[in-house]
This record gives C-alpha cells, structure tokens and sequence, in this order.
C-alpha cells in the first residue's frame, strides 16, 4: 500500500510531463477510425491545436497534446446576421481520458515482479489503455458533432445514428472505462501475488479455532 502510494504521484508526473508523447499514439488511432470508418462524417484529425479565447477570439496557447478534428458538416458561422457556411472544425483534449496510463503504472510498479514481468505488463497496459482512452476521443468527436451543432444532429438524423447511443458511448468512456480499465486489467494479471495476499488472512483466522478446540479437549480431559 505505502509503494502504491509513493509510485502513483511519480507516474502522474511522468503522464504529465510527457503528455504529448503519450497522447499521440491516440490520436493516430483517432483519426484512423473516424477517417477510414465514417469518412463522410471526418476530414481529417490533427495533432496539436490552439486554444482561443471565445469572447475576444485571441489566441491563448497552444497544446500539443490536443488534437483538431476537422469535420464534413457546414454550419452557420454568424450568431447575427447574414449566414455564413463553413464546415465546423473543433478541438478534443485526449488526455481527460489518459488517467488511467499512471494509475495502472503505479500499481505495476508497486506490485513485487520481476523484471520482465513488470516490462510485460506495462507494454500490454500501454496498448490496451490506449485503445480505451481512444474510445473516448471518437466518442467525444460524435458527442461534439452530434449532440452540441444543430446542423451535426441533422446529419446524424440523416445517417441514421442514435443520438441516445453516442451519448451513452460518451458517458461510457468518460466515466466508466478510465478508472475501471487498469483496477480490473491488474488484478487479471497479478491474480497469484492477490491470492498469496488473501492466503494468509485465512490461515490466521483457522489457527486460534485450532488452538482453542485442543485447549477444550485437555479440559475435557
């Protein structure tokens, strides 16, 4: 328990620190989903993009660990006045998905393995976290487009697509698989060091019942 405490805020600096470095294998995963599976939808997914200022239109910095998903859908890009059309582009931070990279780190680096056990675990956490945070960005991409632009909700009408599902999915990535993902994928691989931590819980337990039977019989006696 001590190691796991000690180890997480460690992994949490390194997630942070690198953040860009871990968020790239997303987004190029991101943008080969949405791009090769609803290419009428997505145009093209960026990595990087600016942060602007929504009441003086200012740049505010620029993150490279988010990424920019340029869509297929014209929207009106004048509140008042005449409409202006331009095809809604907006912007995903992946890494309020990415959590759980340092949360699984930490607990493999606080659980006694060897080596390459430890390595092993790791790179498998590594793939599977990385498709679960994925899932969260096109999730988030469809919620976006589909839930926040009138014009996106028609073209998801159009297409057929459940407004209810996407909203669904998006809660789904966002609060179920980030913190559940690297608890359940830990346990599955370190089930022995679990069971020889419960084991002698229940030998404990047994050995004054033992003792105090033996006592009985000697009084009996």
């Amino acid at each position: 328990m001590l190691a796991a405490v000690l180890w997480l805020p460690f992994a949490f600096f390194l997630w942070f620190a690198f953040r860009a470095q871990f968020a790239w294998p997303v987004v190029q995963i991101a943008k080969a989903v949405l791009l090769h599976i609803w290419p009428g939808l997505f145009v093209d997914v960026l990595v990087g993009a600016d942060e602007i200022n929504q009441a003086t239109g200012q740049l505010v910095a620029h993150h490279s660990d988010w990424l920019q998903v340029n869509s297929n859908v014209l929207y009106n890009a004048v509140a008042n006045g005449p409409p202006k059309y331009a095809f809604f582009d907006y912007i995903i931070n992946p890494m309020i998905y990415g959590y759980s990279l340092p949360l699984f780190g930490g607990l493999v680096m606080a659980t006694p393995l060897e080596k390459w056990q430890r390595l092993a675990q790791i790179g498998l956490g590594l793939v599977v976290l990385f498709l679960v945070q994925t899932f969260g960005v096109v999730a988030e991409a469809f919620k976006v487009l589909g839930l926040q632009l009138p014009e996106g909700t028609a073209k998801m009408h159009e297409l057929g697509y459940s407004l209810e599902v996407i909203a669904l999915c998006y809660q789904f990535g966002y609060l179920i698989l980030p913190p559940l993902v690297p608890a359940v994928l830990w346990i599955l691989l370190n089930r022995p060091f679990i069971e020889e931590l419960t084991r002698p819980a229940d030998g404990v337990s047994a050995e004054p019942n033992r003792e105090t039977a033996v006592e009985t019989r000697h009084q009996g006696e």
